[in-house]
């Protein structure tokens, strides 16, 4: 079920790990901001003409300026309801509309019902202010202690330019606690912050390999308890759609192989086509951008002083770089992620567009109306060279619509 048979594979990562050792090892103690040049996110799927239409239902839906949204994920009648707020408009992105209709099959009402759930889900978990960490409750105070051996670990980028995210349950330092839940949204929400513009997926790099070390140094339990793994599952599934762009599982033990066979009925079948166990990382990461004990040339030290505090600055400056665009370009619903993360001057994909989209492949009768919109600078008709995120992904000869009243 869970493809375990690559034993062989895994059990080479030793003897690769000593070949490293001839190599000229990267020390690393603090995170990667960026991929190599030479890596790039893959071109997006261009959307049908009724996929088209469903994106922007769902977008007029949270353009509405009368839209009250719940303070808690289950609401009733009588729970107060509240105008979307610039922070959360900047979250509600063109991206992240085509996550949710892609998780709910592209089911109109579902997708709304699903944004809105999840926003109300991040007022009540705590994490709904990009730059004011004073108005969250998930802050990086309250998740320091659970980060101090290193368990879980923003560094490095994939072969299709996602941000990795290694978890290393071995490296456990706490009991159970509903803290050790708020530190892996934690995580997933810096993770995010390190998305390259063109990419809004990423990486899991999950070790299970022991540290007697760290576990000498308090009574933990390395599997938890089902109700953890299964309210994990939730978030990850409900709360981040189509986050998860491949997952690689090493050194399961026995304890391990039982609660994913548990757990495994609760995850959903996309999900599990993207789980893949005791493979050689490798093949899936640059090794310059991989930790040696997975064949990589990374020789990365995990000290907290020195990683916590340098990946809490990291993020927060992207968070400001895409918040401050964010303002640039009007502080509106339906931005791309492509320009929030982006560096070029000009608004490159417009609200209501999408930049993979042919448009004489899209009916006009009906419906909004659709205006051609050159996705390239007025004066010279050419991408402007400097947003090199975007040049690498769209060719001058493709175009984005552009919905006007």
């Amino acid at each position: 079920m869970f493809g375990f048979g690559r034993k062989k594979a895994n059990s080479d990562a030793g003897d690769k790990t000593l070949e490293n050792t001839k190599e000229k090892l990267i020390h690393v103690e603090v995170p990667f901001e960026a991929a190599p040049d030479y890596i790039s996110p893959p071109a997006e799927t261009p959307l049908s003409s009724e996929q088209l239409e469903m994106y922007q239902t769902v977008l007029h839906h949270f353009q509405d300026a009368e839209l009250l949204i719940p303070i808690k994920e289950k609401a009733d009648s009588g729970t107060e309801r509240l105008p979307l707020t610039p922070d959360e408009k900047a979250w509600v992105t063109r991206e992240c509309i085509l996550r949710y209709l892609r998780a709910t099959k592209w089911i109109v009402k579902d997708a709304i019902d699903r944004i809105e759930g999840t926003l109300a889900w991040r007022r009540e978990f705590g994490i709904d202010h990009q730059l004011d960490d004073s108005k969250n409750i998930v802050t990086p105070e309250l998740v320091a202690p659970e980060s101090e051996t290193g368990k879980e670990v923003v560094l490095g980028f994939d072969n299709d330019d996602r941000p990795c995210l290694y978890l290393k349950p071995g490296r456990q330092n706490t009991k159970n606690s509903f803290r050790q839940v708020q530190h892996l949204v934690y995580s997933l929400e810096r993770v995010i912050d390190f998305m390259p513009s063109g990419q809004d997926s990423l990486a899991l790099l999950i070790d299970f390999q022991q540290h007697p070390e760290v576990a000498a140094q308090v009574e933990t339990s390395k599997i938890p308890p089902l109700s953890v793994g299964r309210q994990v599952l939730h978030i990850l599934q409900t709360h981040y759609p189509e986050r998860l762009g491949k997952a690689l599982l090493t050194n399961i033990p026995f304890l391990g192989r039982a609660f994913l066979r548990l757990i495994y009925p609760f995850i959903d079948p996309l999900t599990r086509q993207k789980l893949v166990f005791d493979a050689d990382f490798s093949e899936y990461c640059p090794r310059e951008q991989l930790d040696k004990d997975f064949n990589g040339l990374v020789d990365f030290e995990y000290k907290q002083d020195v990683y916590f505090p340098a990946q809490v600055d990291i993020a927060f400056r992207k968070r400001q770089h895409y918040m401050k665009r964010f303002e640039k370009f009007g502080a509106v619903v339906g931005l791309s992620e492509i320009d929030l993360r982006g560096d070029s001057e000009e608004l490159k994909v417009p609200v209501g567009s999408h930049p993979w989209q042919n448009v004489s492949s899209v009916p006009t009768n009906g419906g909004s109306k659709l205006k051609n919109r050159p996705l390239v600078t007025e004066t010279t008709g050419d991408i402007d060279s400097k947003d090199v995120d975007l040049s690498r992904i769209i060719s001058k000869t493709e175009r984005v619509l552009l919905v006007t009243d």
